[in-house]
């Protein structure tokens, strides 16, 4: 009966809140990164490389959520995006954003199941940022 009762007890406090607020803090700049490369409007035109950038990120959000770490809000849920930020600044904050994603996924963890979470999410935004990147590269020779 103690064993049922302390089982109830860890899954109660696996969602309490604030209990891995760095993920939350990167589903926020996630979220938000992937609104900078999403298009601002019916003109802008959406590229391959900008779409997989975005599939990382959802990627990314997706093995945090599976960790059922999730503030239940909607991918769409984010600040709004600067409207007069060109192409080229939309890339800059997305990868401010994704830095700061990064650091808040890459603190220390102690839960061992957190590990391969940790390594896999950091793989998505990483290659989302390396993608990014070459996005900024393409703007500054156009």
């Amino acid at each position: 009966m103690l064993f049922v009762v302390a089982m109830f007890s860890a899954l109660t406090l696996a969602d309490e809140p604030g209990k891995h607020p760095a993920y939350l803090h990167a589903l926020t700049d996630l979220r938000d990164a992937r609104a900078h490369l999403d298009k601002l409007t019916p003109s802008d035109h959406m590229d391959n490389e900008e779409q997989h950038a975005i599939d990382e990120i959802d990627k990314a959000i997706g093995e945090i959520k599976h960790a059922s770490i999730d503030d239940g809000k909607d991918i769409h849920d984010h600040m709004p995006v600067d409207a007069h930020l060109g192409h080229k600044g939309r890339y800059h904050k997305a990868l401010e954003l994704l830095d700061r994603a990064h650091h808040d996924i890459d603190e220390r963890e102690d839960d061992v199941f957190a590990h391969g979470l940790k390594h896999r999410a950091l793989q998505h935004i990483d290659e989302a940022h390396r993608i990014v990147d070459h996005l900024i590269m393409q703007a500054s020779n156009d």
